[in-house]
Formats: C-alpha cells, sequence, structure tokens
C-alpha cells in the first residue's frame, strides 16, 4: 500500500482508517441491530458459546460436536450392512444370492459350497475394493484432523492441540500462513486496529483476499497473558452453509455488542499477510459452513454399466425361458413316456427352480468382479502415465473414481471454463500507453493465433532503440524514483526475445526501459502515470520470511495488481483510499509527497465494447465503456483520441485493461473534501453508503487523463493444439466464461476454438429490444435471430466449413428460458463450437444439465474454480484443474489434471483404450457364459431333461470365476488395438 522499499511493519498501519466502501468496515444499521436482535434465541438462533470455557459444552444443552471430520462412506458399524445392500441391488448378484439360499435343500443340482463360494469371492473382492477406497479417505481425514494448532488451556498459556480435538469456546492462536481449524470469531490481530487478511481460495474459488475485522472492544486481547481472565459469551445463529452472512452478538464485559460476517473466519480459510491473529470457535466440526456446504459427488455410472444391466436382464429372460422349456419338457416325459420311470421323479414338484439353478452359468457372475479389477488396474496405469505428468506442478493426472474409465472414449461434447482452465490465472504486465504513445512490442498468444490464422511466420520481438552497436540491451523490471520513465524518439526494431525473468513482468521495450527515457520530452506524464502504477493499489509488500534473499513480493486484492507493483516503485504518504468496487468499477487513492503536494490517483475498468477486426463489418463503431473518460477535464484530454485506439488494439489481443489519470488537489479544497469524507464514513444508517458515494464523486472528477494499461492473463501451455485434436477427433467444445463478448471471441481465436474458416453466428439482444427491457420483445429478437442461423445450417450443412456461435449473457439469459432453450439447442448443437459469455456458475451447470439431455451424448464438464463445481457434477464426467483456484473443483471432479493439455492424451488415448477394452471384456463374458450354459441345455436333450449336470460342481465354479476370468483381465488392462502415436495423429 505505501511504498515498496519501506520495510516498516504492516502491524503498525491502522487500515480501517483507508477504506471506507469495504463491507467489513460498515457499522450495522439500527434497523439491522433491531433485526438481530430480535432473531437471537428465536429457531434457528439458539446457539449459545461460552468463549474460554469448553468444558460447558460437555453436556447438554450445549454440547455440540468436537472438530473431528469424517468424509468416508462407511464405518465400522455401517460397512458391512451398507455395503452387501449395495452389492445386491446388481441383478447378478442377487440372482446367485437367490441360488446359494436355494441350494441349502435338496433341490440344488449342485453342492452347497460350489454356489455359495463363488458369491462369496466376487462379493468380497468388492467389497475390499470399497473398503480400500473408503480407507483412503480416512487417512486423509485422518491428515487432516491431526493438524495442529495453539490452543489457550489457563493462565495465558497456549499450547499445540489437534484440531479433532478442538471444542466449542476453545480460544486458538492462527498464525500467517495457517488455515483456520474452525469457524472462529475474530477476537484480535496482529495488526493495531484488528484487521486481517483471510485468502477464502478453497471456499469460493477466488485469489483475492477478503479483509476481516475484530470489534473494537476486544482490540485490548492482543496477547497471550490477555486471555489468562478472558469471558463472554457468544449468542448467534444455529450451523447453516450461508458462507456470507452471520448474526449474533457477543456479551463482554456486562457490554453487549452485534457481529457480522467480518468477525467470523471460516474453516479452511487462510491468514494472509498478518502475523497472527486470535479466534474463538463458534462452529466445529460438521456444524462448520465449509462443511455445511460440501456436498457429495452424484453417483455415476458409465454408459456400458448401464447397458450391462440390460444384458443381463436379457440373459435372465433367457435362463427363464430355458428353465420353462426344461421343466415343460421334464413333466411332458414324466408324465406320458416315462409313467413307469418312478425313479427319475423329483420330489415337491421343483422341476423349475432346479433348472433356474441348473442352467445360472448363463449369468456372468465374475463379469462385474472383473471388470471392477480392470478399472482399478487402468486408473493406476492413468495415474502411473508419464505423458500425463507436468514438470512446473510436480503433479499428474488422478483419475479419482475407477467408474468412468471407458465413458472417456465416448465424450462428445467439451464444456470448458476459461479463466484457470484454459488461461493461467497469473497477470503479466504487457503493454501500457502513456501520452498517447504504445510501449510494449512482444506478441500475444492471441497475435500468434492471429498470425497462424493468416498463414504468417511471425515470431516474438521486443522493440529497441537503434544502438551505435547494433546491441540490444538487457531489460530489468521499472524503477519508479525521480529518474524513471521516459519515451525516446527513434527507430523501432525487431528482435527475437527470451521468456521473462521475473513472474509478473513480462514487458519489453528499450524506449522506457534502461534510462533510455531521460531524453523525452513527456517526461511528466510518464512519471504521473507511474505513480498511479505504484500507488494506486490494495497491495502490501512482503519480505523473504526466511530472509534467503532482499526482494519483496507483493500480495494483494486481485492479481492485475500484483503485476503491476512488480513493475513500478516508490514511496508516498497515504491520505485516503476510495476502494474499487463492482458498481464503482474504479478506485482512488489520495496522497502526499514530501513538498506537501497532495494528488489524486484514479484508476478505471474502462474498455471498448469494439468487436474484433473480423467483425468490423457488422460493429463499426468504436465505444467505450467510460469509467475514467467521463470525469476527465476539459484540458485532460489531449490524449484521448490516441488512447482509445490503443485501448480497443489491446483488447483485440485478448489483453485486460485499465485507464489511469490524475489530478492536483489545492490544500484548502482536500482539507473541506477529507471533512465531508470523515463524516460520511462515521455515519451509521443506510444512508451512508450514498454519502460515500456523494463524496467521492466530489473529488473524483477533472481528472487528466495519462494512459492505459494491459495485462495478459497468458494461455496454459499446450492449449490451442490440445482443442485443434481434439476437434479433428469429432468432439464439439463449448466455453463457458464470465468474460465479455470481445475477450471471449480473441481467447476463441487465440485457443483454436473459433477459426477463420467457421462460419459464425452471434447471438446477441438488438439495441431495440434491450431498450424496451419487454421479455415478450427479446425473445422475439433471439427467436428470429436463432431460426435465421438455423436455417443457414440447414442449407450449408453439406458443405466442409464447421459453424461457430457466440451468445453473449444477456441474450443467453433469454435463450435458456423454457420455450426458447429447445430451439437454441438445437441450433447449438449443430455448431463445432459455442462461446457462452457473461456466464453465472448457475447458469454453467444449467447449461451442461440442458446439453446432456438434449443431445443424449456423453458430456465432459472442465473448471478450476468453486463457481464450476455445479457443471462439474450436472457433466457425465467431471474433470477439476488442479491450478490458482484452491480444491473446490478438484474434490468435486471425478479426473484432476495440472493443465488443460492433458485433456487430449486422456481422451484420445486412455479414454479409447478403455473403451475398446471394456467392451471386448463384455462381449467376451457374454459369449463365454451362453456358450457354456447351453452345452448343459444340450446335454438335457439327451438325458429327457432329468437335470442331470453335465461337469464337476468345482471345474464349473472354476471355469467360470477363474479360469476364463484372468486372461481377459490381462486383456482388459493392457491391450492395444493401437498405438498412442496412432491415437494421437
Amino acid at each position: 500500500m505505501v511504498a515498496a522499499s519501506s520495510r516498516k511493519r504492516k502491524g503498525k498501519i491502522r487500515w480501517s482508517k483507508l477504506y471506507s466502501f469495504a463491507a467489513c468496515f460498515r457499522p450495522l444499521t439500527s434497523k439491522e441491530r433491531l433485526a438481530a436482535r430480535e432473531l437471537i434465541g428465536q429457531p434457528g438462533f439458539s446457539r449459545v458459546v461460552f468463549c474460554n470455557e469448553p468444558h460447558l459444552h460437555k453436556r447438554k444443552p450445549y454440547k455440540y460436536p468436537y472438530n473431528y471430520i469424517s468424509t468416508t462412506k462407511y464405518n465400522v458399524l455401517t460397512f458391512l450392512p451398507r455395503a452387501l445392500f449395495e452389492q445386491f441391488r446388481r441383478v447378478a448378484n442377487f440372482y446367485f444370492l437367490l441360488a446359494a439360499i436355494f441350494s441349502l435343500f435338496s433341490l440344488a443340482p449342485f453342492s452347497r459350497a460350489s454356489l455359495i463360494a463363488p458369491l462369496v469371492f466376487v462379493v468380497g473382492i468388492s467389497m475390499l475394493k470399497e473398503a480400500v477406497e473408503d480407507w483412503h479417505r480416512f487417512l486423509q481425514d485422518l491428515d487432516v484432523n491431526n493438524r495442529t494448532v495453539k490452543t489457550h488451556i489457563s493462565n495465558g498459556v497456549f499450547v499445540d492441540k489437534l484440531w479433532k480435538e478442538l471444542r466449542v469456546g476453545d480460544v486458538v492462536k492462527v498464525n500467517k500462513g495457517e488455515y483456520f481449524p474452525s469457524d472462529l470469531l475474530l477476537l484480535s490481530s496482529g495488526n493495531e486496529d484488528g484487521v486481517c487478511y483471510v485468502e477464502t481460495m478453497n471456499l469460493d474459488g477466488e485469489t483475492n483476499l477478503k479483509i476481516k475485522r475484530c470489534l473494537e472492544a476486544s482490540l485490548c486481547l492482543n496477547e497471550d497473558e490477555e486471555f489468562s481472565k478472558f469471558k463472554a459469551t457468544v449468542h448467534c445463529e444455529d450451523p447453516n452453509p450461508n458462507l456470507y452472512t452471520f448474526v449474533g452478538n457477543i456479551e463482554f464485559e456486562k457490554e453487549s455488542y452485534p457481529l457480522s460476517p467480518s468477525q467470523l473466519l471460516l474453516r479452511d480459510s487462510k491468514l494472509r499477510n498478518t502475523d497472527y491473529i486470535y479466534g474463538v470457535v463458534i462452529f466445529s466440526g460438521h456444524d462448520t459452513k465449509a462443511v455445511q456446504n460440501s456436498t457429495r459427488s452424484p453417483s455415476k455410472r458409465s454408459r456400458i454399466e448401464r447397458k450391462m444391466d440390460h444384458i443381463i436382464y436379457i440373459l435372465f429372460s433367457m435362463l427363464v425361458l430355458v428353465s420353462l422349456v426344461s421343466s415343460f419338457g421334464s413333466l411332458l416325459y414324466l408324465r406320458q413316456d416315462m409313467v413307469d420311470w418312478w425313479y427319475l421323479q423329483l420330489p415337491d414338484d421343483n422341476k423349475f427352480i432346479r433348472a433356474l439353478i441348473l442352467y445360472g452359468y448363463l449369468i456372468p457372475i465374475s463379469l462385474y468382479v472383473s471388470i471392477e479389477v480392470v478399472k482399478v488396474l487402468q486408473t493406476m496405469l492413468i495415474n502411473k502415465d508419464i505423458e500425463l505428468y507436468d514438470d512446473v506442478t510436480c503433479k499428474s493426472v488422478q483419475a479419482r473414481t475407477s467408474n468412468l474409465n471407458e465413458e472417456l472414449g465416448q465424450v462428445e461434447m467439451i464444456l470448458s471454463d476459461k479463466t484457470g482452465t484454459l488461461t493461467c490465472n497469473q497477470m503479466e504486465f504487457r503493454k501500457c500507453s502513456i501520452a498517447g504513445v504504445s510501449y510494449g512490442g512482444d506478441i500475444t498468444e492471441v497475435d500468434l493465433a492471429a498470425s497462424m490464422r493468416m498463414n504468417a511466420d511471425f515470431e516474438p520481438f521486443e522493440f529497441s532503440i537503434d544502438e551505435t552497436d547494433g546491441a540490444t540491451r538487457s531489460f530489468e523490471p521499472f524503477e519508479f524514483s525521480v529518474s524513471s520513465f521516459s519515451a525516446q524518439n527513434g527507430n523501432a526494431r525487431l528482435t527475437k526475445t527470451e521468456g521473462p525473468v521475473i513472474k509478473g513482468f513480462n514487458f519489453r521495450d528499450d524506449r522506457l526501459m534502461n534510462e533510455n527515457w531521460i531524453h523525452g520530452s513527456n517526461l511528466f506524464d510518464i512519471t504521473m502515470f507511474f505513480r498511479v502504477m505504484a500507488l494506486c493499489h490494495t497491495g502490501i509488500p512482503l519480505e523473504d520470511d526466511n530472509h534467503k534473499t532482499d526482494k519483496l513480493s507483493y500480495e494483494a486484492e486481485s492479481p492485475e495488481e500484483v503485476s503491476f507493483l512488480i513493475a513500478s516503485q516508490e514511496e508516498y504518504k497515504l491520505l485516503n483510499l476510495l476502494e474499487f468496487s463492482s458498481s464503482r468499477k474504479r478506485m482512488s487513492v489520495i496522497v502526499s509527497n514530501e513538498d506537501g503536494q497532495i494528488f489524486l490517483l484514479c484508476k478505471g475498468a474502462d474498455s471498448p465494447l469494439k468487436p474484433p477486426y473480423h467483425l468490423c463489418h457488422v460493429f463499426p463503431l468504436v465505444l467505450i465503456l467510460s469509467i475514467i473518460f467521463d470525469r476527465l477535464a476539459d484540458n485532460g484530454r489531449a490524449y484521448e483520441q490516441a488512447t482509445t485506439m490503443h485501448l480497443s488494439s489491446y483488447a483485440e489481443d485478448g489483453l485486460r485493461t485499465l485507464a489511469f489519470a490524475y489530478r492536483t488537489i489545492e490544500a484548502a479544497e482536500y482539507e473541506s473534501w477529507n471533512t465531508i469524507f470523515t463524516q460520511a464514513k462515521a455515519t451509521i444508517g443506510p444512508e451512508r453508503e450514498e454519502l460515500l458515494e456523494q463524496a467521492s464523486e466530489m473529488i473524483e472528477k477533472d481528472l487528466i487523463l495519462l494512459g492505459v494499461v494491459a495485462v495478459e492473463d497468458k494461455l496454459q501451455k499446450g492449449v490451442p493444439e490440445c482443442i485443434d485434436k481434439l476437434a479433428q477427433a469429432g468432439l464439439k467444445i463449448w466455453l463457458l466464461t464470465g468474460d465479455k463478448r470481445e475477450t471471449a471471441i480473441n481467447i476463441g481465436f487465440a485457443c483454436s476454438l473459433l477459426r477463420q474458416d467457421m462460419k459464425q453466428f452471434h447471438l446477441s439482444l438488438s439495441r431495440d429490444a434491450e431498450s424496451n427491457n419487454q421479455v415478450k420483445d427479446m425473445k422475439e429478437d433471439i427467436l428470429q435471430q436463432i431460426e435465421s442461423s438455423y436455417k443457414m445450417v440447414c442449407e450449408e450443412r453439406n458443405k466442409e466449413a464447421p459453424f461457430g456461435l457466440v451468445i453473449d449473457g444477456k441474450a443467453l439469459e433469454i435463450a435458456l428460458r423454457g420455450d426458447v432453450k429447445d430451439e437454441f439447442l438445437q441450433l447449438a448443437v449443430n455448431c463445432a463450437s459455442v462461446i457462452c459469455c457473461r456466464v453465472s456458475p448457475k447458469q454453467k451447470a444449467l447449461i451442461t444439465r440442458l446439453v446432456k439431455q438434449y443431445t443424449g451424448k456423453t458430456t465432459l464438464a472442465i473448471g478450476d474454480g468453486a463457481n464450476d463445481v455445479g457443471m462439474i457434477q450436472e457433466a457425465d464426467i467431471g474433470v477439476g484443474i488442479s491450478g490458482m483456484e484452491g480444491m473446490q473443483a478438484v474434490m468435486a471432479s471425478d479426473f484432476s489434471l495440472p493443465q488443460f493439455r492433458f485433456l487430449e492424451r486422456l481422451l484420445i488415448v486412455h479414454g479409447h483404450w478403455c473403451y475398446q477394452r471394456i467392451s471386448k471384456m463384455v462381449l467376451y463374458f457374454v459369449y463365454k457364459n451362453v456358450a457354456f450354459g447351453l452345452t448343459l441345455f444340450y446335454y438335457e436333450l439327451y438325458t429327457s431333461f432329468s437335470g442331470e449336470v453335465l461337469y464337476d460342481d468345482w471345474y464349473m465354479t472354476m471355469f467360470n470365476v477363474m479360469l476364463t476370468s484372468l486372461p481377459v483381465i490381462a486383456l482388459g488392462v493392457l491391450e492395444q488395438d493401437v498405438s498412442s502415436d496412432i491415437c494421437l495423429q
């Protein structure tokens, strides 16, 4: 927040004096206080916590669970009944259970042991597999439950205590970088005013830091010794899954204080940028909000497994038919031709039951268990495939379930997230426009994709100034001080570059580097530009914890700000901070320098509404989503036209843009405004937000435009090649992203999702329909576009050119309605690629379900964040990327990948192999059992349907279960009809 060069301890900063709009610093209004007070004690709000007195929670009515967490499917008591129930839900196993029961009576043609033994073996193997998988879940739980945290025992003494031993009411101390063991009420922090930073990546997938703050009343509890006599009582809501709500109050030192979500630290969140915090356990174990939110992955079965059930029904029908023929044949022989052969008659008229057991070998008892064994071994081979190992992250593909291996080979529809899935979710500073001059010459992935589409042969390059010796200087990150940046007139040339040497900084332009700026004429504008970059952010400089280097790293509320910080540094005094929000779309800081000059530095999310060049004939106007531009002074628009062109160009390159501006504030004006702003911050009531917004509008005006910056969320390695190969294999790919249409289209071209030879359809509401804001008009508008597009698809379907569909957020919302969705899906499924823009997490899940139901084809959904969990669970196969956004997607997935590019080999190679192997196994077992069972029937024709057995009991058992299964298991694990190289050609 202040200078990167400052090594002052963060705890000295009173962060609450800087923030204004953050909800965590907004006091509850009188209405909210009254509502909370009325709720306490009512149903759903009856929890009572005695702080620092956990022993009071060992008996009712205040007895709450320990902090032990279990995600296992079974326990010691439930394993046997539940596992047996799962096994005998299968038709084949249930049949052999009945046969084993009948073998206890004299009517069975085989011995009891020969019927019971194979059933016990098959069911035992399946139950063993269930037990092993659940044991691995238990070990994961054990690892979490045995973590330790500093816990207060008495007299201000804190000792290490296992997570699973924590109780409600325990006071704990969590240090920087540690996870919160349960849901805690924040009492104090290492910062002077009780502020702490929390990373909630594991909960909601967001990488930006959340700000929490304790109550003023508990600020004094900032040392271990302070807790020797600490007592308080909390009355709050009962356990619930709502992550962003918390209602309660705390009675401390004979006073009652209302609580809000700002004081609640959730389990599985991590403490960042704060040395330590003290907290008291409010919810423990399965009462925590994280566990309340966890959902078990739905039970998924492959198409082949579902088909196997139908095959078993057919074989069972065949068994009944053959048994009826045999029993009727036996009855006819005994009553007509063999009246005097009394010794052949069976007692109790059990001919049909005997025949059912005799011909039971038509049902392949070893089919299920053999396939399960094969799938487990296939999973082991997938996990150990060296081609699916990522050297960068040191992670490999993990098959989290063995039930869907062969389903990988039947995927026809892929629905993918963008950020963190196709891209790295790591921002790099790439380009900037300062005083109407564009800097930064490196081409991006979008540039490379465009050059490939145009069959051009470009290579990465940088701008550099012609030197007398013809050499290109090496580069370093911007060092912002009195001697900073400038532009130099000179001829630019293209030279090949190396990769970035500093993570987050990938800018190359010698006009701004190596002190070449000193010969420029616009020194002041460049200096002010980098002042905004260096100061207008929420970043915090962090020293190396191990003190191995003197370099600083940075953490902020967004990854874009980190990339800016890496590029520039200097020290100023921070006076006020007007935060960025989704409604404001801008952020400002007011700072003063050593000379006492006061500056307002502002950045805003200005972005072009101009489409890419290939759509310019449809959208000829250049429009700007104005945040900063609307607040410019008349004398601050000198570079507006050139900056607008650069802004549009950067967006076409798939870069994220922010506009920079500033103004100088006179001391008298600042003092007058600061009085108003301080009063607005101190206001309690519903009008507070409005007063703060009015105050910010008063000062954020008459700005002078400096330029824009562009950062890149780079594509992951191999993404274009992977998507291209999947498209060649006939898979249709949908991109579901929250980005605006222009960015999504450019990323689509960059990753080969869209190609130059595609006929593209763009669905968006017309201006008339959107301005009328009538649902009926919107539906008619979208239906008309869909019908005209589908008509073109029907007319040109026989041509080789594929189709691509792009639909924006508002049009998508209309297209997913009940009376429009069928027409939309009819068009969409006939397109090779579909891009849906401005999609919410709920819409992702809805689209996945609709596509799966409408097409009836195998769908695969892939994502990396908590917002992708819905679609991952809805799809036939869910794939999670173990990337930057926590483990929520991975935990909900069936397969996890370290990088998107591994999806190619997983589907095309392993999917093909597994599908072929399992299919051959099913066919083999059906053929083997039908052939074997019919020999018994043929033998009956020659023995007058007497029910005699052709083979020895144990020979039949070994033949059916062991002798004919082992070779097929080997085939199911190792068979390769084609090599991996041929698969990928």
